[in-house]
């Protein structure tokens, strides 16, 4: 009998792998609740305010919500973790205030004018959703991005 060749580098290196395993929890529900009968158990994710990419305070904080809602799924809770982005837009209107005045443009909200100012903050909230979400899912936070 001839055994398979069994080697381990020995270096990791997880983008080899993280991203497919991820998607495959994604596509098979991993993360939904799917116990209507056991008791439930919801976090919702204080929302990290949309100014840009998250910090390590961030990801110290998911990932203490993570271990917490991946021990009540393995104790048999109905366990949902809610994704949530920016609350009440102060900060977010800071950063586009901030990045204005930084450019090459120089200017302010009120030299824009309302419409053309809440495209821009608009345009930032998209942008920087997005990004924090990725930086979530690569960070292995087992939210339930269906809600």
């Amino acid at each position: 009998m001839t055994l398979p060749d069994t080697r381990i580098d020995k270096t990791f290196a997880p983008a080899e792998f993280e991203q497919r395993l991820y998607a495959r929890w994604e596509a098979t529900g991993a993360f939904r609740p799917d116990r209507p009968d056991a008791q439930p158990y919801t976090i919702i994710i204080p929302p990290p305010n949309v100014t840009g990419s998250l910090h390590i305070g961030h990801a110290l904080d998911n990932t203490l919500q993570d271990v917490l809602i991946r021990w009540h799924r393995l104790n048999g809770r109905d366990a949902r973790w809610v994704v949530g982005t920016d609350h009440p837009g102060t900060a977010t209107q800071m950063g586009v205030e901030r990045q204005l005045a930084d450019s090459s443009q120089g200017t302010t909200r009120q030299a824009m004018g309302r419409a053309k100012f809440l495209e821009t903050v608009w345009d930032w909230n998209r942008e920087s959703s997005g990004r924090i979400t990725q930086h979530l899912r690569r960070l292995g936070a087992s939210c339930d991005w269906a809600h």
